[in-house]
């Protein structure tokens, strides 16, 4: 088994169930802003610089920023079809409109500048696509095998997708690394017991929070090539958070803001 396979499935059942408590203490988009972090996909990163060495590295972090025009997609997509549908066919219709997604980026030979203007304007108007939903979920009490069906099926994906992109090279790979498995496991879930407001609310989390995962592997596709690897992903990892932090400080401002007060 390969390493970068093996951390992802040691890694993938621990972030979905912290994810998912901090969802349930905090609320949806709280724990969406969690999972939209590189909590994953850095660390295989990682594995790729070592094993493959850095320019497979830069190559794959770059189709890991195109790969976000995806998940912004997928994002609108399941937001929009859960006002109608439920969760299995709203789960179906966004993964349909992912794959179309990632098929018209992969005929895309961008440069990074091109891909850091672009990329982060399409996680704005995936924002702007799901519109306004608060208050439209309703509080559930989660079955008690919730967790534990949760992290078998992100370990699942996980282990299906890993073994899929593995064999497609890196601008492939990188394409698909992206694949929104925590998302689309987390907000399945929350659509089921708690309606369509909790999927709205959770994927309301993680789009603000892939500006992180843009920033991450822009570094990394910089740096790469011409600085050491403590240095390349430490930088990263301080940039991601740094970003991050300033998302959740604004969803933060914007719960706490009187009314007719509206932040930016």
């Amino acid at each position: 088994m390969s390493s970068n396979l093996l951390i992802k499935i040691i890694l993938t059942p621990l972030i979905i169930a912290a994810a998912t408590l901090v969802a349930r203490r905090w609320g949806e988009r709280i724990g969406g802003l969690m999972i939209g972090l590189p909590l994953t996909s850095g660390p295989v990163s990682i594995f790729f610089a070592l094993e493959q060495g850095p320019a497979y590295a830069a190559s794959a972090a770059k189709g890991s920023i195109l790969g976000l025009i995806p998940v912004a997609v997928f994002c609108a997509g399941y937001v929009k079809s859960a006002r109608r549908l439920p969760w299995y066919l709203a789960a179906a219709f966004s993964i349909g409109l992912y794959l179309v997604s990632v098929w018209a980026v992969s005929n895309l030979t961008p440069g990074l500048a091109w891909e850091a203007i672009v990329v982060p304007l399409a996680l704005v108007a995936g924002t702007f696509a799901i519109g306004d939903m608060e208050g439209q979920n309703r509080a559930v009490q989660s079955p008690w095998w919730d967790l534990s069906v949760r992290m078998a099926t992100a370990t699942t994906l996980v282990i299906l997708i890993t073994g899929s992109a593995s064999a497609l090279g890196p601008k492939w790979g990188g394409l698909l690394s992206p694949f929104p498995i925590f998302t689309f496991v987390m907000v399945t879930f929350s659509h089921s017991q708690g309606g369509a407001g909790a999927a709205w609310s959770l994927i309301r989390g993680v789009l603000p929070c892939l500006f992180s995962y843009t920033a991450f592997f822009i570094v990394v596709t910089l740096l790469a090539e011409n600085a050491s690897l403590p240095v390349v992903y430490s930088l990263a990892a301080l940039t991601a958070l740094g970003v991050n932090g300033a998302a959740l400080a604004l969803i933060l401002w914007r719960k706490r803001a009187p009314k007719g007060i509206t932040p930016p």
